[in-house]
């Protein structure tokens, strides 16, 4: 579950800055920002699309309204804490340098506590709404993303492949929360979601590499100048999602609809990665990034109305 030139046109840090200097108030601005909503947003989204598959004949609506509100506040807590751990890398970056911890707006002590308090209040919404082993995933997811992938991003280029782990981990405790056990279809919407955030993420970090670099940050992309091997990654993995996106069908019995949709999809997403791996210009992977999340989005739609409808 990886961090985030003019912002492009997707989830993205800077964009959804610019949205709220616009909208918000200072205090609330800030405060929005320290639980990283772009992100949230796709971890609730991975929690709907297992707990979709977990239930064939319908939601529990008050048990599923639980379940993202639990996964969304641990989510939160972990953006939180994550702001802590990085400020000083932050502090060295143009495009994080504003965020609120390293320009002094929120206390380093403020922002732990609120990220401690929102893990704990997640784990404690999961708990007796879904059960304890959704719970015990909602905190692994984000043990992993503070204290495996976080520090790895400073040491090794593969902490992309790491970051995987816990940015998957919602879908599968989406489906744990649904059902009470792990399962061949909550570890379908996890392959799934693990191999889509590669393409995703890895246009981000090009667009940034320079920026990654004056962090110190062990990105693939600080040390690919040319971009051929981003690019195969980016091209790689976005054939990997697609085959991946056919997973639910073999796993929780969707029929051979979903599968023309999520073939549809996923020429949709195969497009820009084409482009970017024989062009790899900031604006092909910007057009990566936009692809990968209108695809994520409209293919956990796809889940959930081929699963309930």
């Amino acid at each position: 579950m990886p961090d985030r030139l003019p912002p492009p046109p997707g989830l993205d840090e800077a964009a959804t800055s610019r949205t709220l200097q616009a909208l918000a108030p200072s205090a609330i601005r800030d405060a929005v920002v320290l639980i990283k909503p772009e992100i949230t947003f796709l971890v609730v989204l991975s929690a709907l699309a297992g707990y979709a598959l977990g239930t064939p004949t319908g939601p529990d609506v008050l048990q599923l309204l639980g379940t993202l509100m639990g996964v969304a506040l641990l989510s939160a807590g972990g953006a939180a804490l994550n702001h802590v751990l990085e400020r000083d890398a932050d502090a060295t970056m143009h495009r994080t340098a504003t965020r609120p911890l390293p320009s002094g707006r929120i206390a380093v002590q403020t922002a732990a506590y609120a990220g401690l308090g929102l893990v704990v209040a997640g784990a404690a919404v999961l708990c007796p709404v879904s059960n304890w082993l959704a719970a015990s995933l909602g905190l692994l997811t984000v043990a992993l993303y503070l204290g495996v992938y976080t520090p790895l991003k400073r040491r090794t280029s593969f902490n992309t492949l790491v970051g995987t782990l816990p940015g998957a981990l919602p879908a599968l405790g989406g489906y744990v929360a649904a059902t009470g056990h792990l399962g061949a279809g909550g570890w379908a919407v996890f392959a799934l979601l693990a191999v889509w955030q590669l393409p995703h993420f890895l246009s981000i970090a090009w667009m940034y590499r320079k920026d990654y670099a004056r962090g110190g940050f062990a990105m693939l992309t600080v040390g690919d100048a040319e971009g051929r091997k981003t690019g195969g990654w980016i091209l790689g993995t976005t054939l990997l999602t697609v085959a991946a996106s056919l997973l639910p069908m073999l796993t929780s019995g969707l029929g051979m609809a979903y599968s023309v949709v999520a073939l549809a999809l996923g020429g949709y997403l195969l497009r820009p990665a084409l482009m970017f791996a024989s062009d790899r210009s900031n604006a092909n992977a910007r057009a990566v990034l936009k692809a990968s999340v209108v695809y994520v989005a409209l293919l956990v739609l796809a889940l959930v109305a081929f699963t309930w409808l």
